[in-house]
């Protein structure tokens, strides 16, 4: 049978289901888009290697459903309690302390959730949308043509052949995916070896993050409580060489050498690691019909709480392009995704090695740059330019506002662009386009959908009369425009060939 009659078993493969892969399978899931998603793994990862979650994917987590679930299974970050040589200490906060949200930031501290805890919920938003994880399943080679990808996948009951029109790997740090494409990972090897424990102990109390031995290279310990657990993640490098005992009676010892005390005693190690710190960014996104996401794309060190959250994102930048794709859309609009993410990962790579730096001997106050709430594309091929005097601008994040709805309830703009639409804001004097597929339009006025009663959305998008604002399904703004302007004829993946 020629290859372009084959049928297909589903539209994407996704090989890999950590935090990327589950992400990119629930937005293709809400957009009735068919995928089987694998994992060689034969059960879920059970360890806590990212914690973190920004502020900017806290609002992604909130477009899933799931923000609110994930703060329950977690928690704030504690203090840093550093201790010095003769026992006493001095604590200081991950953030400001006067922080708190706003009318266009809803989230104004970063969220501690172990990565187990973090994975299960999108397990779980995923069986909500009635798909799931096929685990104990792997890819080992693929062929890609012009109509789709011919992938071989191994399980329990044996090799199969699996028909998709696109692959994309989410399968981490040492990705098939990427090595069988031959795309090259530079970067560099940091010189810094660690291990990363999730432990039960006792002798430490669970209101602060414990750090001794700071400013040194070779011994400092971090031990931080994870928040919505009973269990203590261990942090610290370890020689270069050799292997490592990571029984609980070792890490006891290995705690008393660096914190000078006996009371600490650990009793149980749920998940261990020994890793290298590395930074390194694949030379392409794509190939083809076959894509590279999360951590198959970018590796960095932990400081800063960068990757789960970047990885997140990848996926919520690529999944309403693909199913625009499949949908009708042009081709050319995949292009965009390594054009936007790469950089962003670029920079994200040289932002947590800098803060590995600093981490030896700083404070470890991690400000604004972090949260990821200022990450835009303005310099997109997708993102059509406006009035450069607007408080935002094409390209920019969109951000939230408190006001009313026509009938009296309290509501804000988050919640009106939740789903996989896009959203096109004016005010109720202009004149709105014709309804569309995949298009929500809402107009702000006293005779429109809300009432912009406290004036936030004005201070947030400085909206003027006749002035359109198009908000991508991602939450990011692709166009400002006037009423007798471009319209939405530039955008090509609005409308028809909406995802």
């Amino acid at each position: 049978m020629p290859i372009d009659t084959v049928p297909f078993d589903t539209d994407v493969l996704i090989s890999g289901a950590g935090a990327a892969g589950l992400a990119l399978a629930i937005d293709l899931a809400r957009r009735g888009i068919a995928f089987m998603l694998i994992e060689q793994k034969t059960q879920a990862f059970g360890g806590s290697r990212g914690k973190g979650i920004q502020l900017r994917t806290l609002e992604v987590f909130e477009d899933f459903g799931i923000a609110d679930r994930l703060a329950a299974g977690g928690g704030a970050y504690p203090p840093i309690r550093s201790y010095r040589a003769d026992g006493s200490f001095e604590e200081t906060l991950m953030t400001e302390a006067t922080a708190i949200p706003d009318a266009a930031e809803p989230y104004a501290r970063p969220l501690m959730v172990a990565q187990f805890r973090t994975e299960a919920v999108l397990r779980e938003r995923l069986a909500e949308l009635e798909h799931a994880v096929q685990f104990g399943v792997s890819l080992v080679g693929f062929d890609e043509d012009d109509e789709g990808v011919s992938a071989r996948i191994e399980g329990a009951g044996g090799d199969r052949r699996i028909r998709a029109r696109y692959l994309v790997g989410t399968d981490g740090g040492r990705s098939f995916v990427r090595q069988a494409l031959g795309i090259a990972f530079p970067g560099e090897t940091l010189g810094v070896r660690a291990l990363v424990a999730d432990v039960r102990m006792d002798g430490l109390e669970r209101r602060a993050w414990h750090r001794f031995q700071r400013g040194a290279a070779a011994t400092q310990l971090m031990i931080c409580p994870l928040m919505g657990t009973d269990i203590f993640q261990i942090q610290g490098p370890v020689p270069r060489e050799g292997d490592l005992d990571l029984s609980p009676q070792t890490l006891t010892a290995l705690v008393r050498e660096r914190s000078g005390r006996n009371d600490i005693v650990v009793h149980a190690v749920s998940w261990s690691s020994v890793y290298v710190m590395n930074a390194r960014l694949a030379d392409r996104y794509r190939v083809g019909r076959v894509f590279l996401a999360g951590d198959a794309a970018h590796i960095h060190p932990p400081t800063g709480g960068q990757g789960l959250n970047t990885s997140v994102q990848d996926a919520y930048n690529l999944g309403w392009k693909l199913a625009a794709v499949l949908k009708g859309a042009p081709d050319l609009l995949l292009d965009t995704y390594e054009e936007e993410r790469r950089p962003i990962a670029a920079n994200m790579l040289g932002l947590s090695t800098r803060l590995l730096g600093e981490a030896l001997d700083g404070p470890m106050r991690r400000n604004r740059e972090v949260r990821q709430l200022d990450l835009h594309y303005r310099s997109s091929s997708l993102s059509r330019p406006g009035s450069a005097d607007a408080p935002v601008l094409a390209g920019d994040r969109a951000p939230d506002a408190p006001c009313r709805g026509q009938a009296g309830q309290p509501t804000r703009l988050f919640t009106l662009y939740q789903g996989p639409h896009w959203t096109l804001l004016g005010p109720d004097a202009a004149h709105p386009p014709a309804a569309r597929p995949g298009l929500r339009v809402v107009l702000v006025g006293e005779r429109g959908d809300v009432i912009d009663e406290g004036g936030h959305i004005l201070a947030a998008y400085g909206l003027q009369p006749e002035e359109w604002v198009l908000v991508r399904p991602d939450g990011y703004i692709a166009a400002r425009f006037g009423s007798e302007g471009m319209g939405l004829s530039g955008i090509p993946c609005v409308g028809r060939h909406n995802g």
